[in-house]
């Protein structure tokens, strides 16, 4: 995906994201959040856009000391102005990364072609899952997968998460001994390889031998390592090898943003 379609993502998911936390009401548990009501995900998803935003904007050097989320889910705006306030900042994400030069310099935290590029696709599929999520709290359960995302675009959310989150150093797996995970999307042909250590992890693209092995559809995919669908069946993925591997997974890679 190039730059200019995560902007268009980004675009549609914080409009949908709205829509369906509107619909849905603040006071609505989010099941895929569990403990958070829909204003703490629109609170949090307000925050981190304008976080993004104010990087680009200002080319800053360094990164902003990121809030706690007890900080980010108690302040902003009321209740009242929640979602119009959300929509006003991410329409000025949008902006700020769509009128961006295209050679903008600014920090980041994850490799990627260009800074520009990089929060491109880090607020696409940080807007993306939580789009997911508002819909989730209006149907009172997690949508199908398979309608949610398209192929393509959950693809590239497994290559930021499994080739970027998953390498950071803080990511460090729970568990004991040397343990690998295999995943492969059989709709987009996406292969990937992830070595579980105490020590750290490490990453690879392409088909090699696992304890684990998730197959299934990108989308399916997805939302089960990001941690936003419980079970496998309703993601359509197959769990073969060892399944605690997949519970080490999902206890150590939870992403803020």
């Amino acid at each position: 995906m190039d730059v200019a379609e995560y902007i268009s993502a980004l675009e549609r998911d914080g409009v949908l994201l709205a829509d369906a936390a509107a619909e849905a009401g603040l006071t609505a548990a989010v099941p895929t959040c569990p403990g958070w009501q829909v204003r703490d995900l629109v609170r949090h998803q307000a925050y981190v856009h304008g976080w993004a935003a104010r990087h680009v904007a200002d080319q800053l050097e360094e990164l902003i000391d990121e809030a706690t989320e007890d900080e980010i889910l108690n302040g902003g705006p009321p209740d009242g102005e929640l979602i119009a306030r959300y929509r006003e900042g991410h329409g000025v994400l949008v902006r700020t990364l769509r009128e961006a030069d295209p050679e903008v310099t600014c920090a980041t935290f994850m490799a990627a072609p260009s800074p520009l590029a990089f929060w491109a696709r880090r607020q696409a599929h940080e807007t993306a899952i939580h789009r997911y999520d508002a819909q989730a709290a209006r149907l009172h359960g997690p949508p199908s997968p398979a309608r949610a995302f398209e192929p393509a675009f959950a693809d590239d959310g497994i290559d930021e998460l499994i080739m970027g989150f998953a390498a950071r150093r803080r990511y460090r797996p729970r568990g004991e001994g040397e343990r690998s995970l295999a995943v492969a999307a059989t709709d987009t042909g996406g292969r990937w390889h992830v070595r579980l250590a105490d020590g750290g992890t490490e990453v690879s693209r392409g088909d090699r031998q696992a304890d684990c092995v998730l197959e299934g559809p990108a989308a399916g995919l997805y939302a089960l390592l990001w941690n936003r669908c419980d079970s496998a069946q309703a993601a359509r993925v197959t769990i073969s090898g060892d399944q605690a591997i997949r519970s080490i997974w999902g206890s150590s890679v939870r992403v803020r943003w």
